[in-house]
């Protein structure tokens, strides 16, 4: 998914571009194929979207799971990869100079530097406040962060240089966590900043089980399975650019359906497409009937009231 500001939303949403089935290793061996895992197909989509995209910084975020050095290794040079570190990885100075005359292989890492644990115990460590958004569902949130450049390395793996950010919460209501970025250049802020962004995406998830029936199809075969599931997440992208259209046209204005039990500000996702949805089924060209015998005398007022329920209520 790519992180969008939407305007009329005062707010980012996750739109779904690409979509890839990632079968379980159960499913794999039953099947008698050969098993991918996460990684892998992670790394073949972040790769694919560099060749659609090659003359564009690509940040992409994702949670721990993805924090493997095999798949950091393959794509670092490409995108900037921002995910969670854990506290006890281990971490080397970068590879000394190699001397004139020297012998034998070049080394591929320093000296071994403390687990980032023991970092955070130090009472040696500098700490520098550092004020996010959208931390946790806060709106704004001070936290302490400290920050070093390190060579991430296991034996049989290329060593990956990153830039490590450790954080505490001065309030004590979060634990001590550890998030690493690829690109050794960006600042503890910028690091948390596009970390926090990817909880847009289980807003999307969340949306587009409740709007759009994700999860709930019933299929019967495979193929099934690869054609819905992208449509509908592919559909909520398309909603979305419809809806910004909408709320641009000052005939169209996309406003917020408040009701008594629950006032928002902002439209959300159920506003886009119920004014998606008005748009498709009142064209021009169906609001005057060809016989006058067929005219029955609306208001105008019922009318739209009627096609805002029945909007809000698909």
């Amino acid at each position: 998914m790519v992180v969008v500001p939407i305007p009329w939303a005062a707010r980012s949403w996750a739109l779904p571009f690409l979509t890839v089935l990632a079968p379980s290793a159960r499913w794999s061996e039953k099947h008698r194929k050969r098993h991918k895992t996460l990684t892998d197909w992670a790394r073949q989509a972040i790769l694919q979207t560099k060749r659609w995209l090659p003359n564009r910084l690509l940040i992409f975020v994702a949670d721990s799971g993805f924090a493997a050095l095999e798949l950091l290794a393959s794509v670092r040079c490409h995108v900037c990869v921002i995910t969670r570190l854990r506290l006890d990885a281990a971490l080397f100075k970068p590879a000394p100079r190699r001397r004139k005359g020297q012998r034998g292989r070049p080394p591929l890492k320093g000296r071994r530097l403390p687990i980032l644990r023991a970092v955070l115990a130090s009472r040696k460590t500098v700490w520098t406040t550092v004020v996010v958004s959208q931390w946790y569902n806060a709106q704004q949130r001070k936290l302490l962060t400290a920050t070093g450049t390190a060579i991430w390395y296991h034996a049989g793996i290329p060593p990956v240089p990153i830039r490590w950010v450790l954080v505490r919460d001065p309030t004590g209501e979060h634990e001590p966590a550890a998030f690493l970025s690829t690109d050794l250049d960006a600042t503890p802020a910028m690091i948390l900043g596009w970390f926090v962004s990817r909880w847009r995406v289980e807003t999307t998830f969340q949306e587009v089980r409740t709007h759009l029936g994700v999860e709930t199809q019933r299929q019967w075969s495979d193929l099934a399975i690869l054609r819905t599931t992208p449509a509908l997440l592919g559909l909520f992208s398309l909603i979305t650019v419809w809806a910004d259209g909408l709320a641009r046209d000052t005939t169209t204005a996309l406003r917020p359906n408040a009701a008594a039990w629950y006032r928002k500000q902002e439209p959300t996702f159920s506003d886009a497409i119920a004014a998606v949805r008005r748009v498709l089924w009142c064209p021009p060209n169906f609001s005057m009937s060809r016989q006058i015998g067929d005219i029955i005398e609306i208001p105008t007022s019922l009318l739209n009231r009627v096609f805002q329920t029945l909007c809000l209520a698909a």
